[in-house]
């Protein structure tokens, strides 16, 4: 068996085609989505990360502008800057970019973002929303996900997932949209005890530990689907995930790569939560 490769990379090319569509009829309306990204500090994977965005955005006609903040900017006066773009009727989306310098606490900055413009699904509102099954902004990882699962009619409902991870980006959210689509969920993390044992009984196997090839044949079970969300940079300067995808592509149905697996999802589910808020906000259905 050699699995069927989820090329994240390609669908993420479809689904922007479709949302410049859709992003071109809003203008009809003279509804243009804006989204403002937030960067404090000089981080260069976050930079890199942003004109990440800012590309994507422009190819689907999103507009979108950055605020750049020097890494000494004190707490209160980003949540003040957050509090003007969430009144600035023009900006549909706001997205702060983590990490942050230390003297900000990032779950002050997230709650301040007001529910209705948190194209990261990071706000308690929206995340509390997600676990009851209520429509809502999703977290774009988990999300880019589970669009990635359906673009291939792979069955969730009644299987058993296993999330090797527990962040509150990834690892919880991923884990809990799949028990949304009625799969049965099973949690691992550093402390889990006979992780391999329970990896292989995975019918969906999602890693998301930021450990370069730590996920290797033993831990996958035949026919099982692979989501390798992890991205390890290795000292010759090239990008690998956490599965070891040489070997796990011989027991899997179907697999991820990294990168062009879910990385380009995130981008691209980030601008689909931009256009809901812009319809939200503008009470534009459909």
């Amino acid at each position: 068996m050699s699995a069927e490769v989820i090329n994240g990379r390609e669908l993420s090319t479809a689904l922007k085609e479709e949302m410049k569509v859709e992003v071109e009829k809003l203008k009809e309306f003279g509804l243009t989505p804006h989204l403002t990204v937030v960067l404090v500090g000089d981080n260069p994977a976050s930079k890199s990360y942003i004109k990440g965005k800012e590309k994507a955005a422009a190819e689907t006609g999103i507009s979108s502008s950055l605020i750049e903040l020097p890494a000494s900017t004190t707490e209160s006066a980003l949540l003040q800057l957050i509090q003007e773009l969430n009144d600035d009727t023009t900006v549909h989306g706001i997205l702060v970019q983590l990490p942050l310098p230390d003297q900000i606490r990032e779950e002050k900055v997230i709650e301040a973002i007001h529910p209705d413009k948190d194209v990261d699904g990071f706000h308690p509102i929206n995340i509390g929303k997600m676990m009851t099954g209520e429509d809502t902004f999703l977290p774009c990882t988990p999300y880019g996900i589970i669009t990635m699962l359906k673009s291939k009619n792979i069955k969730i409902e009644g299987k058993h997932a296993v999330v090797i991870g527990r962040s509150n980006i990834v690892g919880k959210p991923v884990g809990q949209l799949l028990l949304n689509e009625n799969a049965t969920v099973t949690y691992c993390h550093s402390r889990t005890k006979n992780l391999q044992e329970l990896a292989a009984n995975a019918d969906i196997l999602i890693a998301a530990i930021g450990k370069a090839h730590a996920i290797t044949a033993e831990y996958i079970k035949d026919g099982a689907v692979v989501i390798d969300v992890g991205i390890n940079r290795l000292e010759n300067g090239s990008l690998t995930g956490d599965v070891d995808f040489e070997s796990a592509k011989e027991k899997a149905s179907y697999i991820t790569p990294v990168p062009r697996g879910v990385g380009p999802m995130t981008i691209t589910m980030l601008l689909k939560n931009t256009i809901k808020a812009a319809k939200g906000l503008s009470k534009i259905e459909g």
